[in-house]
């Protein structure tokens, strides 16, 4: 795994979530020991038994022959992304580069519950989404390069990955951007009459954009088939959400307009899986929109720029206790659906992937100047 961007002194205020997705200030009486604060350990421990036991619960009601390929896709996007950190330090990948490590769960959990036909945008955390919907791994890494061989012939690069073919429509820089986009898209399939659902993916930091308020309102108006998942990996850049949101609760904005919405642990693929099932079951019975909030962590820094210096290593340690693809294995493992062979095989079978994917990059010709200005608009 890349070195996780960290500072030394720990931050002086501390927050509790809670399962429910609120959080209040920690307890100063609370017991600490190095600067750590024990209660807060214990009730995260608490929180990943009772994650473990609702895990194995719904492994139980799931296709093996799925849960292979749910737990193959979260692998293959934490060593996709592990190898995108290296080869971007080598100058092999120019500009920005946000990677989606720790979030692995949210991507597989919600998107492997769609129909093909069904769609999806999402921000610039894209890579990982796009191999998810479909992508091959070679065409998102020469996308990564800048080269012809990439989704979108090397003009978008790391945040802006398209496929037509397979309904993925960004992949957009603009924070918040295409939330409005998004429920678009879920107006196009009613008026259609299609029975697509789409997945609108954002960050927390995109809630405080007027365009979010517009958007939820609208499908809720117009009763659009639209998941709004809002992927809060707890840091708006460098901005801790405790220090930029008056209320910690996500979900609960939705309340605002009579809209159906959840908190989920974003740290369990299963849990991810049926709470958007839930979701595009509403969506396909009567268009009625959802927002999810779907809280987990990013061990990395915004981008391969940012060295992360807002957040201290204890903290980072924490959450990577509970990570979403070791609590998958152990759920699989306990269940009897997989063994440590098993494992393996789908390790190295990423591995492969992977390295398939960097030699088609390396290999792929940058685009022809004749192409400069193809599938440009204005």
């Amino acid at each position: 795994m890349p070195k996780a961007a960290t500072r030394q002194k720990p931050e002086a205020k501390k927050t509790k979530a809670s399962a429910n997705g609120n959080g209040r200030p920690a307890d100063n009486a609370a017991a600490k020991s190095g600067g750590i604060d024990l209660a807060q350990i214990e009730l995260e421990k608490s929180e990943y038994l009772q994650r473990k036991a609702s895990q194995l619960e719904s492994i139980k009601r799931t296709d093996k022959k799925l849960l292979r390929e749910m737990l193959y896709q979260m692998v293959l996007g934490r060593i996709f992304e592990e190898k995108c950190a290296e080869v971007y330090r080598m100058g092999k990948i120019g500009g920005f580069c946000h990677l989606y490590i720790g979030q692995e769960a949210i991507g597989v959990g919600s998107m492997m519950a769609l129909k093909p036909t069904d769609m999806m945008i999402t921000s610039y955390r894209d890579h990982v989404q796009a191999m998810i919907k479909g992508l091959s791994p070679e065409s998102v890494m020469a996308e990564l390069y800048g080269k012809a061989g990439g989704c979108v012939g090397g003009k978008g690069g790391s945040m802006h990955m398209f496929s037509k073919e397979h309904e993925f429509y960004g992949g957009h820089g603009i924070v918040g951007g295409q939330i409005g986009v998004g429920m678009g898209m879920s107006f196009a399939a009613k008026y259609k009459g299609t029975d697509q659902v789409t997945l609108c993916f954002f960050g927390e930091a995109a809630v405080n954009q007027g365009i979010f308020h517009e958007s939820l309102n609208m499908a809720q108006l117009w009763k659009l088939p639209c998941i709004f998942i809002c992927e809060n990996n707890q840091y708006g850049m460098g901005t801790s959400q405790a220090r930029a949101m008056s209320s910690r609760s996500i979900a609960k904005k939705a309340d605002a307009f009579e809209m159906a919405n959840e908190f989920v642990d974003g740290m369990d693929v299963m849990a991810v899986r049926d709470a958007t099932i839930r979701a595009i079951e509403r969506a396909r019975r009567d268009g009625s929109p959802t927002l999810l909030e779907v809280r987990a962590y990013r061990y990395m820094g915004h981008s391969m720029s940012d060295p992360g210096n807002y957040r201290t290593r204890e903290e980072i340690a924490r959450y990577q206790e509970r990570d979403p693809i070791v609590l998958f294995k152990d759920s699989l493992k306990e269940a009897k659906v997989l063994t440590d062979k098993d494992f393996e095989k789908i390790h190295n079978e990423a591995v492969e992937a992977v390295q398939r994917a960097v030699q088609f990059a390396d290999e792929s010709p940058f685009p022809d100047e004749s192409a400069l200005l193809t599938d440009v608009y204005a």
